[in-house]
């Protein structure tokens, strides 16, 4: 009873190799009791369970370091499973248009995807709120914070919910600080914007709206296309690598870095619910804990591939010039009126504003206390001018 107990445990939770030799060793040992017992043995091998295979398209263009970044995870999935689960990935408009993502995994079309909240922006503006909202003094890691520990991940389960889409979420991947855009020239002040058709996306929209700006959301594969155009005048998408490979400083010379209208994102993967249910235990946990160990590469990976980009592009001549702190507390200002406003109307975005406020102010509290500023260290090493 003991060696049968003890086979099918060690198949069920070694590696293949080292179970295989394992159970060889037991096989001698137990002089080989029954043909029962030793096909039992087999049937429970790892190299016999079931294998899954899940449909992903992303919201990215087949080039971004976001689709990258993706096949990343998947990687991770594939060798945690020990190849049991397998990530078939798609690229943007593969199946559906950005938009249309979260309804298609919603229904089964697609057994999952990736991209940011704001895509969804179009069913509720809340959905906004996890990424593309008032930062609240936060960063992308604050924001993952406050998601695994301070409620968001429950709220944005509530607001499925409501919505009654049959998805499952995780978030990983802090978004660094995200540039104010590429221009024909320097923005200077407000007044610089006022009049400007200018791509952005989510409640962002409305934030340049109150300041006289003409906003309106392009997708990211099409956005340079559009400056090409003259759909719009200026743009932002995301990072310099992202807008180095789409092509950015190829039909604008001015990037214009920090802003407040996206100062923090975070990337969601979803997955169809009943999908997601319909696997075993241990596949679903992989599932969560690849995208939380993605997270942690993703960041790493970011600080690597941006600075190289960001050097590139100033060395392709693109003149780059910081946000003026009046743009910067016009954004402000604007934020204040956006977010009061659809609190007023949308019962669930002012109770995500109430917890994320909640988590920010104790949050940033400490952190703004605690950590050093940094600026004086690298003019010191490196006889930079601030």
């Amino acid at each position: 009873m003991f060696s049968k107990i003890l086979r099918r445990d060690l198949v069920k939770y070694l590696p293949v190799g080292i179970a295989s030799a394992v159970l060889a060793a037991c096989g001698a040992s137990t002089n080989n009791t029954t043909n029962a017992q030793s096909d039992d043995a087999v049937n429970t091998s790892p190299t016999n369970q079931e294998t899954y295979t899940l449909k992903m398209q992303s919201t990215w263009a087949a080039q971004d370091i976001f689709q990258e970044i993706l096949q990343d995870w998947a990687n991770k999935v594939n060798e945690m499973s020990g190849g049991r689960l397998t990530i078939d990935l798609l690229p943007v408009g593969s199946v559906v248009g950005t938009s249309e993502l979260m309804n298609a995994v919603s229904e089964g079309i697609l057994d999952g995807g990736h991209g940011f909240t704001a895509y969804w922006f179009g069913l509720n503006r809340a959905f906004s709120l996890f990424g593309t909202g008032p930062s609240f003094g936060m960063n992308g890691e604050m924001l993952l914070g406050w998601i695994y520990y301070g409620g968001g991940q429950e709220l944005y389960d509530e607001l499925l919910q409501q919505l009654n889409r049959n998805v499952v979420s995780f978030f990983h991947g802090p978004i660094p600080t995200q540039p104010l855009g590429w221009f024909d020239k320097q923005i200077t002040s407000p007044d610089d914007m006022k009049g400007m058709k200018y791509r952005t996306l989510g409640i962002a929209l409305d934030v340049f709206k109150d300041m006289g700006v003409s906003a309106q959301f392009i997708p990211g594969n099409e956005v340079v296309p559009s400056l090409e155009r003259g759909v719009v005048d200026a743009a932002e998408f995301n990072n310099t690598t992202s807008d180095r490979l789409l092509g950015f400083p190829d039909v604008r010379k001015v990037l214009m870095v920090q802003s407040y209208h996206q100062p923090l994102e975070i990337l969601e993967l979803m997955f169809n619910k009943d999908k997601y249910n319909s696997l075993p235990p241990d596949l679903q946990a992989i599932l969560k804990y690849a995208t939380m160990a993605e997270s942690a590469d993703f960041n790493w990976k970011f600080m690597d591939r941006n600075s190289q980009d960001y050097l590139a592009i100033k060395e392709a001549g693109v003149q780059v010039y910081k946000t003026p702190q009046s743009v910067l507390q016009a954004q402000l200002e604007a934020w204040d009126q956006v977010y009061e406003s659809e609190s007023q109307q949308n019962p669930i975005f002012a109770k995500i504003i109430d917890s994320q406020k909640a988590w920010a102010k104790r949050v940033g509290e400490w952190s703004l206390d605690l950590t050093v500023e940094n600026q004086t260290a690298y003019n010191h090493f490196f006889n930079a001018q601030a």
